[in-house]
């Protein structure tokens, strides 16, 4: 005979779990500690601890045992983390490794991820603008995806929300295609990136500005931010190794311990979560409902169950579609919440594939001084107000500048240290990133491999997606454009840059899979991002995304999950959650 625990049910039962704790989690733990509820917060990987558990970041060059540079022996062992930007010996301890989690490439795709608390808010670009209707009625327009449930009006309460508290850089442009936030005070631009700026508006008549890129710094802390126990930007660039500072935004220097000091907050890291638990009875108090998660300790191996009135999944956008393929039940056998079997699917990222750079031989007497953690920032001019060419959508770009030096590498002692503190310059040398918006396509979607399972027992992610012709166009519209611009601006030497076979994934940039709609029939989510079919579950990552717009996606992240958390313990007090 067995009885169950009571006991150990009532110590496992919360008001509300939330599943990751990087940027979206992070926001959902504050959010829901903040208006009282109890919060579980599960992170699959280790704990990090602001500050604490940062072990390189105060570490000179030298102190490293290969200079910050991989080795071989790392870069063979990890093919596709060795490829990211910020996978540097200083931060390697932040990135998972390939050989631990393996996933299915039906299609060849790098997954980027960050496993421990903080997720990858630890070390993201940092980039943060808002959307405008120009992207939230994108698809509707066009005719390609689905139309958004919600529009700028909707969340654009929710961008000052966060911006407020996150504490983003910029300048009051007054760009319709990119609406202005709450900004501290903008980086400067380099004396380059300004004469671009300004050709541009004479050439183009205002049609392709130039601005100082946006971005989650502290350049001028305010109140809410020394409560925080954040201080200003350092302009180290040193992001990727966690900041001591709180000079950039992170779960861990930010949300995560303004939960925590509400007392509400139960953060239990090295915790897998395997799959919600769905109520399948036809009468009682949860029937129809989500009622927990099933968590298997990364450790032991050992599942238990916790339960909570609503559960907020944000794993990051390809987890979120794994945890959801793996809540099978009777009532829904293809995933928690697929009656339309479209989970999974419309799977969507950013093109960053191409570059172009050149060099100016002007501004001779100036050089930069100093280290800027931003760079200008190229809003998209192409198909903005209306359809104007042969590909769909369009892009946003970054744009760099640094002045070229020579060190004479083969003199040793005085010679050599001379040469470093009075290199020789070169001319100016700018580079650009293209950041194209992909179209989501039923083709581009994630599925769980039929036989393959990782370390814990949970099917492996199989991932099909891939760019299309309208990403090609794009691209070579992209060097079209940038080249003519730069050449009106009296750059030499101008330089395209593409790797066709390079994959999707290095723009860390899913989205979809379990996208927002009016339609249950055509989404999985409605405008308050509940599934359609189980309305206590919230998706607030990446995952919920209905198109990608050419803008870094986190900042929609953060405002989508205040917005849909403050929906959700409205509905709880109405006794309707």
């Amino acid at each position: 005979m067995s009885f169950l625990n009571i006991d150990s049910v009532k110590d496992r039962t919360f008001d509300a779990i939330v599943i990751g704790s990087g940027i979206s989690g992070g926001w959902a733990a504050k959010e829901l500690t903040g208006k009282g509820l109890r919060t579980l917060v599960l992170e699959r990987g280790r704990d990090v601890k602001h500050i604490t558990d940062y072990p390189t970041t105060m570490m000179q060059p030298w102190e490293f045992q290969h200079l910050g540079q991989l080795t071989k022996e790392m870069r063979e062992a990890n093919p596709i983390a060795s490829r990211c930007y910020a996978f540097r010996e200083d931060a390697t301890h932040f990135f998972i490794k390939d050989n631990e989690h393996p996933y299915v490439q039906e299609k060849p795709f790098d997954w980027i991820r960050g496993y421990q608390v903080g997720g990858k808010s630890l070390m993201w670009a940092r980039g943060t603008q808002r959307w405008s209707d120009f992207d939230f009625e994108g698809p509707a327009r066009d005719g390609f995806a689905i139309d958004w449930p919600i529009r700028y009006a909707d969340i654009a309460p929710w961008y000052s929300y966060v911006e407020k508290f996150a504490g983003i850089s910029g300048n009051k442009d007054g760009l319709p295609q990119l609406p202005d936030g709450e900004f501290l005070p903008p980086h400067e631009q380099s004396c380059v990136e300004k004469h671009f700026t300004d050709e541009m508006a004479k050439h183009y008549k205002g049609t392709r500005p130039i601005i100082i890129g946006r971005c989650a710094h502290l350049t001028k802390p305010q109140p809410i931010h020394y409560q925080q126990g954040r201080a200003q930007c350092q302009n180290r660039s040193l992001c990727q190794r966690g900041c001591p500072y709180g000079g950039y935004f992170s779960s861990n220097s930010s949300t995560l311990p303004w939960a925590a000091k509400t007392g509400k907050m139960t953060l239990r890291p090295d915790s897998v979560v395997h799959s919600i638990i769905f109520d399948e009875k036809k009468n009682g108090l949860t029937s129809g409902r989500a009622t927990g998660v099933r968590v298997i300790d990364a450790h032991t191996k050992e599942m238990t169950e916790y339960y909570a009135r609503i559960i907020f999944v944000n794993a990051a956008c390809l987890n979120s579609n794994l945890i959801l393929l793996n809540s099978k039940s009777n009532r829904f056998p293809n995933g928690l919440g697929n009656d339309n079997g479209l989970l999974g699917k419309y799977v969507a990222f950013h093109n960053f594939r191409t570059t172009i750079s050149a060099e100016h031989d002007g501004f001779q007497d100036t050089t930069t001084e100093g280290i800027r953690p931003n760079s200008s920032y190229i809003p998209r001019f192409r198909n903005v107000f209306k359809q104007e060419t042969d590909f769909l959508r369009g892009y946003a770009a970054g744009f760099g500048s640094s002045r070229m030096t020579t060190i004479d590498t083969s003199a040793m002692g005085e010679g050599l240290k001379s040469s470093l503190m009075q290199p020789k310059y070169g001319n100016w040398r700018v580079s650009s990133h293209m950041m194209g918006e992909t179209i989501p396509k039923e083709s581009n979607y994630v599925t769980l491999d039929s036989s393959l399972t990782d370390a814990w027992g949970i099917p492996q992610l199989k991932i099909s997606v891939a760019y299309d012709d309208n990403d090609e166009k794009m691209i070579r519209d992209f060097h079209e454009q940038m080249s003519e611009m730069l050449t009106v601006a009296g750059f030499k030497n101008i330089q395209t840059h593409d790797v066709p076979d390079k994959a999707p994934g290095l723009d860390i940039h899913e989205m979809g899979g379990i996208r927002m709609g009016k339609d249950p029939k055509t989404s999985m989510l409605n405008k308050w991002n509940q599934l359609h079919a189980c309305k206590n579950v919230f998706v607030t990552d990446g995952a919920c995304m209905t198109s990608t717009s050419t803008q870094n996606p986190s900042l929609t992240f953060m405002a989508i999950t205040a917005r849909a958390a403050d929906h959700a313990v409205k509905e709880m007090r109405k006794g309707l959650l």
